[in-house]
């Protein structure tokens, strides 16, 4: 079991969740949360990694361990870094610093939802290893994106948060600026398929074969 971790961006106070692994594969792994900030579904995730040999860090992209189980009040935090996604960036660029700073050979990222934004954002900054995108959300920043590192999205064909059309557009800036991507896209899939404490997204067929093609995919481009 993993433990609060106390890190910092520019001053600020971030607070995340750090499982270290009883038998280290020399690989880390960064898990950018939901829009709810980092919650028991993410810190269980970076509990599963752990069991695999990464060491994971619960990327706070917030501020001060902020989360909320209110979706009105999570939603305002949203705008908040989305208005903002040079501060959102440099606060994963901080979490994959930290991680690379345990001695960590290679990093990947693993991201949900506003997450999915944040790692992709991550590796449209030529950063990190290994992107995998879970039900995330495309639209990319102002900034121009250069080569990424390999990228895996997982993605709900129902998605109303990233339809058929925005995927199309994800689709284009990959095959533009990633030499090496893929993608699984599951059929009567919405949003936040892969978080049983979601009930109205959860698909457990779809969570179960996306955690199958991150295993493979996180295995051949970090270990």
């Amino acid at each position: 079991m993993g433990a609060p971790y106390e890190y910092a961006c520019d001053g600020q106070r971030l607070v995340g969740y750090r499982a270290d692994p009883d038998a280290p594969n020399g690989a880390g792994l960064l898990i950018a949360p939901a829009f709810f900030g980092l919650r028991d579904f993410e810190m269980a995730q970076a509990d599963l990694w752990a069991a695999r040999g990464y060491a994971v860090l619960a990327v706070d992209y917030y501020g001060d361990g902020w989360r909320s189980d209110d979706s009105a009040a999570a939603a305002v935090r949203m705008a908040d870094v989305e208005a903002d996604r040079a501060t959102f960036l440099a606060r994963m660029q901080a979490a994959l610093d930290e991680v690379k700073g345990w001695g960590a050979a290679r990093v990947g990222a693993v991201g949900y939802c506003l997450g999915g934004k944040a790692v992709l954002d991550l590796g449209r900054s030529g950063q990190g290893d290994a992107i995998v995108g879970m039900h995330a959300v495309f639209d990319a920043p102002p900034t121009p994106t250069t080569d990424m590192p390999p990228v895996l999205l997982c993605h709900g064909w129902a998605d109303p948060l990233a339809t058929p059309a925005q995927f199309g557009v994800m689709v284009a800036e990959l095959e533009a600026h990633c030499a090496d991507w893929h993608a699984l896209c599951l059929g009567r899939t919405e949003h936040a398929f892969t978080n049983p404490g979601r009930p109205a997204g959860y698909v457990e067929r779809s969570a179960r074969r996306s955690f199958v093609a991150a295993e493979a995919f996180l295995a051949e481009k970090l270990l």
